[in-house]
């Protein structure tokens, strides 16, 4: 099913990873895509995969392209929230 993940970079508790942090969260700060190096943090919106019921960290991604993001089981989008 294509665009069940969606693209957060974060941690489980909705924090961000640092730099110092092992690994790449974001993609390279949301600008790695054409040569598809690095991964991002990624959530499933009906808190199913990863082996937890994060919705927003469950899993990297396998690579930064958009046929990577799509390999994972997402579209690659940036989804935006705001609370009322």
């Amino acid at each position: 099913m294509i665009g069940h993940e969606i693209l957060t970079g974060s941690k489980n508790d909705g924090t961000t990873y640092f730099p110092w942090e092992e690994g790449d969260h974001t993609c390279s700060n949301w600008i790695s895509s054409v040569d598809g190096t690095g991964s991002a943090q990624v959530g499933h919106h009906d808190r199913h995969g990863g082996g937890n019921t994060s919705w927003n960290s469950a899993h990297g991604s396998r690579g930064c392209s958009q046929k990577n993001l799509n390999g994972t089981g997402g579209a690659g989008f940036l989804y935006c929230f705001a609370a009322d």
